[in-house]
């Protein structure tokens, strides 16, 4: 019997520490004294080349896309968020700065129904910040109003490629989400687990992309460097929205 036990004790060790060795490293285990509360960083992540993006109280250091009026975003009570305003403006958030190679750390909600995303490589030569820059899905996969195709689940790369597994939490709840940019290597992850991996601009990619929506999107994925965009809530149904925290990003 102790043998089995300790057997057993074995087998779980190394999936840990197999778990533990995919993750990125944001993930893994740290010092549990070098915390922080949220919209901090942590002395470790300072000394890593962390920054904070939203401070917790205030929109600095982002806009409206293209300076367009009539936002819905508000700082609120640690949070920053987005809930569907009574006329059709809802325009998306984006960062002052530009990013290329980066690592994104974000923690999200949404209520029942909604759906939003996170946008990266973001530039304003277009209508809309999804024209060009790649969208980590959020939205509701159960219980949101109308068909929802597989790339188009929360943490796909919209209409491009599909979650490999559904990491989300109930709506209300905080996801963790990672994003990774890493000369063309992107990397999505939610809740720890990695759903969505790809190579931007590689031949594989630009047939998935003349094969679908963004076929006639020339500017779509095309980016070097860009903004970092958070998309209004725009799920069509009253009373939906969706509440960012902990923003944070590593140049790399």
């Amino acid at each position: 019997m102790k043998k089995k036990v300790f057997f057993m004790l074995c087998i779980a060790c190394a999936t840990l520490v197999l778990n533990l060795s995919a993750a990125p490293f944001h993930l893994k285990f740290r010092n549990m004294k070098d915390t922080a509360g949220d919209n901090q960083l942590t002395q470790t992540e300072k000394n890593e080349g962390w920054k904070l993006l939203f401070d917790g109280k205030t929109l600095n250091g982002w806009r409206t896309y293209k300076n367009i009026t009539g936002s819905s975003w508000k700082a609120t009570d640690g949070t920053l968020c987005s809930e569907k305003p009574s006329g059709d403006k809802n325009p998306d958030l984006i960062t002052n700065e530009m990013y290329g190679n980066f690592e994104l750390s974000i923690d999200w909600k949404i209520s029942p129904k909604a759906n939003s995303g996170i946008m990266y490589l973001v530039t304003e030569d277009h209508d809309q910040a999804f024209e060009s820059g790649p969208e980590y899905q959020l939205i509701d996969n159960k219980a949101f109003a109308g068909q929802i195709e597989e790339d188009q689940k929360a943490s796909a790369n919209y209409a491009m490629q599909a979650p490999s597994v559904d990491a989300t939490k109930t709506p209300g709840e905080w996801n963790h989400t990672m994003i990774i940019v890493n000369k063309g290597h992107v990397e999505h992850w939610l809740n720890g687990k990695k759903t969505v991996e790809y190579e931007l601009g590689s031949e594989k990619w630009k047939q998935q992309k003349a094969a679908g929506k963004w076929k006639d999107e020339a500017g779509y994925g095309a980016a070097k460097t860009g903004h970092i965009a958070l998309q209004a809530t725009h799920s069509g149904v009253e009373n939906t929205g969706v509440c960012f925290k902990n923003i944070k990003i590593k140049a790399l």
